[in-house]
C-alpha cells in the first residue's frame, strides 16, 4: 500500500477554481474520507489522485514518488465509482477476473486471486451467477472485487455507495470498513454524508468552495470545528451558534454573553470588541433552574432515550439533546448551562475558531 501527500494542489477549468490550494497526507494504509457538499471539490481532488484529472499546479506523492502529470495508468490506483460499470454479458467471475486477464496473468493465478477476493467479500457462492439479477449490494461487492483483485497500491472510491437505499448503505458502509481492516489497503472515499464520513473514516477532510477548511480524526472535526463551516456541516442536528459582541484576552477563561459570564476552555489569543460566535453542540447544552442565562423552550422532539429541546434566547435559537425523562414545557422560561470544555469561539467575520487550550492542536485548511 502507500502513503500519499498532496502539496499545494490546485486546479482550474477555464476561469473557474474547483480546487485551490490544497494539502494534506494520507497515511499509508489508512481509510480516508474527502467530505462536503455537492461542488465543494472533493471529487476533483479524487480524480486528480487517480490520475483523471491533471492538476494545474501542486504535487501529488505516491510512495514519495512525483506522480502530479503521470495519467492513470501509471499511477498503480484502483476506483469504485458509484455506478457499478460491471460488464452485464459476463458472469461473476469474469467481472473480478478482467483486469488480470486483460494484463495477461496465468489461468491459474487468474482463478486463485478471484476465489481469494470471493472469500473476503463473502460472494464465493455468487461467482457464477450472472450480475443482471443481483441486488445492489451484491453488484457493489463485485465492483470491489474487480478492484481489490489488481493488489493496486490505494484505492479511490467515489460515492460508491450512494446508489443503495439506506438500509444497504448502512450495512454496506459497515462491510466496507471491515474490508479495509483486514486488508490494510490505503483508501481515499469521497462522500457528502458526514454521517458516513464519521462512521468510516480514519481522518477526514471537509471541504468548501474549494478550499480544506479542516482536517483530522473524526473526533478532532466534532469536537474542535475549525471553522464555522465545519461546525455546521459535522453533527446532527449541527452545532449552536449565539451570535454577541464581545471582546477577550489571550488566557482568559469565560466570555460575557448578555452580561452573563459563560466558562470556556482557555483562550490563546487576544480579541478587541467584535462580532463573536460561541459554538455548543446539544448535547452539551443542560436545562436547569439556576443558571442565569435564560432561554424558551419554543417544542420537543422525542428520540426514544433522548429529546431535541428547541429554545429560544437572545443571542439565537438553540437546540439542546437531553434524556427523554426531562419534562421541558413549550412556553416554559428555563436557565441553560453549557459544558466548559467543549465550547468553541469563533470571529463571526472569517468563520475561524480562536485556538483555545482544547483545540490548540486543530489542523485548519
Amino acid at each position: 500500500m502507500a502513503e500519499i501527500v498532496i502539496r499545494n494542489l490546485r486546479k482550474e477549468f477555464g476561469s473557474f477554481t474547483a480546487v485551490q490550494q490544497s494539502s494534506f497526507t494520507i497515511a499509508d494504509g489508512e481509510f480516508f474520507m474527502l467530505l462536503g457538499p455537492s461542488g465543494c471539490g472533493k471529487t476533483t481532488t479524487l480524480r486528480m489522485i487517480a490520475g483523471l484529472e491533471l492538476p494545474t499546479s501542486g504535487e501529488i506523492l505516491i510512495d514519495g514518488e512525483d506522480v502530479s502529470q503521470k495519467p492513470a495508468s501509471q499511477r498503480d490506483i484502483a476506483m469504485v465509482f458509484q455506478m457499478f460499470a460491471l460488464y452485464p454479458h459476463m458472469n461473476v467471475r469474469k467481472n473480478i477476473a478482467y483486469p488480470l486477464v486483460s494484463q495477461g496473468v496465468a489461468k491459474d493465478e487468474v482463478k486463485r486471486r478471484v476465489e481469494e477476493v470471493a472469500r473476503i467479500l463473502r460472494i464465493e457462492h455468487l461467482l457464477d451467477k450472472g450480475v443482471g439479477g443481483l441486488s445492489g449490494g451484491d453488484r457493489q461487492r463485485v465492483a470491489l472485487g474487480r478492484a481489490i483483485v489488481r493488489r493496486p497500491k490505494a484505492f479511490m472510491m467515489d460515492e460508491p455507495l450512494g446508489a443503495l437505499d439506506a438500509e444497504f448503505r448502512e450495512l454496506m458502509a459497515e462491510e466496507l470498513r471491515a474490508l479495509h481492516d483486514r486488508m490494510g489497503a490505503t483508501t481515499v472515499y469521497v462522500t457528502h454524508d458526514q454521517l458516513e464520513a464519521m462512521q468510516m473514516g480514519d481522518k477526514i477532510v471537509v471541504m468548501n468552495h474549494g478550499v480544506v477548511e479542516q482536517f483530522g480524526t473524526p473526533q478532532d472535526i466534532y469536537d474542535h470545528p475549525a471553522t464555522l463551516f465545519v461546525a455546521d456541516f459535522i453533527g446532527s442536528p449541527a452545532m449552536n451558534f449565539l451570535r454577541f459582541e464581545g471582546a477577550f484576552r489571550a488566557g482568559d477563561t469565560s466570555i460575557m454573553l448578555g452580561g452573563v459570564p459563560i466558562e470556556t476552555p482557555e483562550l490563546q489569543a487576544e480579541a478587541a470588541p467584535r462580532p463573536l460566535v460561541l459554538g455548543v453542540r446539544p448535547e452539551h447544552v443542560t436545562l436547569t433552574d439556576d443558571a442565569p442565562y435564560r432561554g424558551r423552550v419554543e417544542a420537543t422532539e422525542y428520540l426514544g432515550t433522548t429529546q431535541i429541546v428547541t429554545l429560544s434566547t437572545a443571542h439565537g435559537s438553540v437546540k439542546a439533546r437531553i434524556p427523554s425523562g426531562h419534562v421541558a414545557r413549550p412556553g416554559e422560561t428555563v436557565g441553560l448551562s453549557f459544558t466548559a470544555r467543549s465550547l468553541s469561539v469563533f470571529d463571526a467575520a472569517t468563520g475561524r475558531a480562536f485556538r483555545t487550550a482544547a483545540n490548540a492542536g486543530v489542523h485548519h485548511g
